[in-house]
């Protein structure tokens, strides 16, 4: 039996039934007794069999799957909105149509959502890991011959493709840019310590304070979850501190913008009486007040990347693993306090 490429006959062999009893059980037919379907269904589980439903729906007329899945961790999040619309951008002018989930952060959602993918018989999965996700959790995909690209939060040990953005660079830009402005206590603040990303933006954090001459102190590292809400709390942590710090990095731009909102809940202003740097340069950015300084990674273009890079795995009809970081870039506006609010400056 071939590994990933469990067959109805092999199911049949192993439940001691025939072939057209396992396709009736796969139908849900009434003509199959309770007893014999949970047969069945149990040496399924067992074998690790998918039924692809996109392919028994399109076996009669021979046709391909034209489905890209996509997963992503949170779709609240406006950054994966864009990112969205970058990968159909490309999809769509290949003839392929997505597969669009959010997970929520949720592993169990994510691998129902990507069980459910496969029954339908997509021909590659594009994905944003959710918290816990192990490489391990890929292995069935990649047994199978399915592409797999993750984007966003890298999953170290996983032989699959990756599109991430310059995490350190990106990070240690904008401490650089507040300790120019004057900036001592610089915080760092959203985000779930259990990923990758975090870990390479901690590093960037890191890495800026050192090289502009201060302090690292893990006081000033208050993570929470990566959005509005969470950079709310993560500002309301940090302003009870002894020593207050005065600016911010914050994980991504929806911690940014709540951590302008726990600002004002303080009767502060963000770029005049505290200064805030967000990460990924989503679209509201530009017209948030005041609007963000932040580390533009392009979102659509990320996207884009990816879904080009999955879908030459697809037509070359294998998947070795390619790793692409996408470079980033400081564009300072009015809420770090600088005074050339509208400038660019390349990280």
């Amino acid at each position: 039996m071939t590994k990933g490429r469990i067959t109805v006959i092999d199911i049949a062999k192993a439940a001691g039934v025939s072939k057209s009893t396992v396709s009736l059980v796969l139908q849900g037919s009434s003509l199959v007794n309770e007893g014999t379907r949970s047969k069945v269904n149990a040496v399924m589980r067992d074998l690790g069999y998918v039924y692809n439903r996109g392919a028994a729906n399109l076996r009669k007329s021979g046709a391909n799957s034209r489905i890209i899945g996509v997963v992503v961790n949170d779709l609240t999040n406006g950054f994966f909105a864009e990112l969205a619309v970058g990968v159909d951008m490309v999809v769509q002018s290949a003839g392929f149509v997505q597969f669009l989930s959010n997970t929520s952060e949720s592993i169990d959602r994510q691998r129902e959502v990507i069980a459910s993918m496969r029954e339908h018989g997509i021909s590659g999965l594009l994905v944003s890991p959710a918290r816990a996700t192990e490489a391990t959790d890929f292995k069935p995909l990649i047994a199978a011959g399915i592409p797999v690209v993750v984007v966003v939060r890298s999953l170290p040990g996983a032989k699959v493709s990756s599109v991430v953005s310059d995490n350190r660079a990106g990070i240690a830009a904008a401490v650089a840019h507040l300790a120019s402005l004057g900036h001592k206590r610089i915080t760092f603040l959203g985000g779930f310590p259990d990923t990758a990303v975090f870990d390479e933006r901690l590093d960037g954090y890191r890495a800026g304070m050192k090289a502009a001459g201060l302090e690292f102190n893990e006081a000033l590292v208050v993570s929470s979850a990566p959005s509005r809400a969470g950079g709310a709390e993560a500002i309301a942590k940090a302003m009870l501190l002894a020593a207050r710090p005065t600016a911010a990095v914050c994980f991504n731009d929806a911690v940014a913008f709540g951590v302008c909102d726990g600002l004002r809940a303080r009767r502060m202003e963000p770029g005049t009486d505290f200064a805030v740097v967000g990460f990924d340069d989503v679209i509201e950015a530009q017209t948030a007040v005041p609007a963000l300084t932040t580390i533009a990674v392009d979102p659509q273009g990320m996207g884009r990347r990816a879904a080009q890079l999955l879908l030459q795995q697809i037509n070359a009809g294998k998947a070795e693993a390619e790793a692409v970081t996408t470079g980033v870039r400081l564009v300072v506006r009015e809420s770090c306090g600088a005074s050339q609010a509208s400038g660019r400056k390349t990280a």
